[in-house]
């Protein structure tokens, strides 16, 4: 299948080299010279624009970083739905119910179909092809993407027949991540200054009630190696826990515990820390003990 990726960051680059890997024909585009030039050193081709990609795939998957640069890519006369080819967009993207209806009205207009499949798992997960995914659109189109999305990962959980449910699932996945990675934090500091060893407090939280992925992966591969690689910035976790408090508003449910974790990471943002990688949340912990 030829296929066109937008977005080639910290998991575009890593999904795309599984498309390749899977042996499909891929053109890829990026703002980035050095996001693009493993992939077209295996092959893969460069489009010079979004437009471009669009002209000669009739398939293209979308993984960029914000909702404003999403709007870029669409619109405009070097946009996606300027394409000629497009018939297809996959959003891989953590946007938020309200602003996949307004790319699927905007697709609509030019007859493209919108398939919407967030993607759960971190860099880790894009790089293994261990990825969860959750997706919703057109049954049909969704079946004859199948062998692409399971190039990523074998969890593939249908959500609905339209975009829009799959935001929303992907939302409630990311805002249990980041109520997570705050408490574990806070219960991490704490116990460190009591005199705790961090491996020992981890061990016993894996083996307990307290298990989360902060405890199984964040704090073990990212923090207590003092690396802070998870691979996704405070900034990108800001976004998802506002999309996620505002969807649950929207419905009628009170988001307590999301707003006090989103006043954490707002105080890391005010710190300066909004490209610092998310790992990085302990440190806004850890600084407020400091008198």
């Amino acid at each position: 299948m030829r296929i066109g990726y937008l977005g080639l960051g910290n998991m575009g680059q890593p999904m795309a080299g599984k498309l390749l890997d899977a042996g499909h024909e891929l053109w890829v585009h990026d703002i980035s010279e050095d996001a693009m030039r493993p992939l077209l050193e295996r092959q893969a081709r460069r489009a010079a624009s979004a437009k471009q990609l669009a002209d000669s795939c009739d398939t293209v998957i979308v993984a960029l970083p914000t909702l404003e640069t999403f709007r870029r890519a669409l619109s405009g006369p070097d946009g996606l739905l300027a394409g000629k080819a497009l018939k297809t967009l996959v959003n891989t993207c953590t946007v938020g119910g309200r602003f996949i209806a307004e790319v699927e009205t905007q697709c609509a207009a030019t007859d493209v179909t919108v398939i919407d499949i967030p993607i759960s798992g971190g860099v880790a997960g894009a790089k293994a092809g261990t990825l969860a995914m959750m997706v919703s659109g057109n049954p049909a189109r969704i079946a004859e993407l199948m062998p692409v999305f399971q190039s990523w990962g074998k969890t593939i959980v249908v959500a609905g027949d339209r975009p829009g449910p799959a935001q929303t699932m992907k939302l409630a996945n990311n805002m249990l991540c980041a109520v997570a990675l705050v408490a574990t934090s806070e219960a991490m500091t704490m116990s460190g200054k009591a005199g705790i060893a961090p491996d020992a407090m981890l061990e016993i939280l894996n083996n307990g009630t307290g298990r989360n992925f902060a405890t199984t992966h964040i704090f073990p591969d990212a923090i207590l190696p003092g690396s802070f690689d998870f691979g996704a910035t405070l900034e990108i976790l800001m976004k998802d826990v506002d999309l996620a408090i505002a969807q649950g508003e929207e419905l009628g449910v009170p988001m307590w515990v999301s707003q006090a974790a989103r006043l954490v990471l707002k105080h890391g943002v005010f710190q300066g820390r909004a490209q610092q990688d998310m790992s990085r949340v302990v440190e806004i912990i850890e600084d407020g003990t400091r008198k």
